[in-house]
């Protein structure tokens, strides 16, 4: 493991770019460790290097990914999410400890937690439906990116109009939450199921709109019609 994961981090050390790492700070409010590297290479990286140990076991590629998420470096994260969702198919239920574990622990970023969430942790919730109550449990979260996970891990089944009640209910338990990141977290999450349940997150919206930070009511809205924007933004 370790031979990898050192050859790994030799070669994004060679691809990193001081320019681009100057103009990744200005993505995120937070801090963030970062080699600098265009997202472009960052995937042709991580697909190179996954070929070499994609015939290892689901727990061994696991142990990579515990070690990459460790480091705190953005573009380790990356990598980490992408080998997590080519194992996607092996998903099994008690692997959500696990993904809970990360994200918990490791997740620092918008970037990290919505690659993340969007896909391996909204595929998971797709195989294994129980664990729902799980996200709605994570929106109790002392932890600004779990209570954002809680949403954006909705957001790949809401396209496909999966678990309308589910996601108003846990924008119903995001609603009054103060933190911009988890407001448009959320008000992602409605914009999305509202593509394939326009009445159901239009009349939601409207209903909640004396309470819903503008934040959150301005993403839900924004792939509307026109004049369903106006109606919802009327005071």
């Amino acid at each position: 493991m370790s031979m990898i994961i050192e050859i790994l981090r030799q070669t994004l050390s060679e691809n990193s770019d001081e320019e681009i790492k100057k103009s990744t700070q200005h993505f995120f409010k937070e801090g963030v460790q970062c080699y600098g590297i265009k997202s472009l290479t960052i995937r042709k990286i991580s697909k190179d290097f996954y070929s070499q140990i994609r015939h290892q076991s689901k727990s061994e590629i696991f142990g990579y990914c515990d070690e990459l998420w460790r480091s705190g470096i953005i573009e380790e994260s990356i990598i980490a999410c992408d080998w997590t969702c080519n194992l996607n198919k092996k998903f099994e239920s008690e692997d959500f400890t696990k993904f809970e574990m990360w994200i918990d622990n490791y997740v620092n970023n918008w970037a990290s937690c919505d690659t993340f969430c969007n896909h391996s942790v909204g595929k998971f919730i797709e195989m294994y439906p129980v664990f729902l109550s799980d996200l709605k449990r994570w929106t109790q979260s002392g932890n600004r990116w779990m209570r954002r996970a809680a949403a954006v891990s909705l957001i790949v089944p809401a396209r496909e109009g999966k678990f309308p009640v589910e996601i108003l209910e846990i924008a119903d338990l995001l609603m009054a939450d103060q933190d911009d990141m988890v407001q448009k977290g959320y008000g992602w999450m409605l914009k999305v199921a509202g593509q394939k349940h326009q009445k159901l997150i239009f009349d939601y919206v409207v209903a909640n709109k004396g309470h819903m930070p503008r934040t959150a009511l301005r993403y839900a809205i924004e792939k509307m019609p026109q004049e369903l924007k106006f109606k919802a933004m009327e005071k």
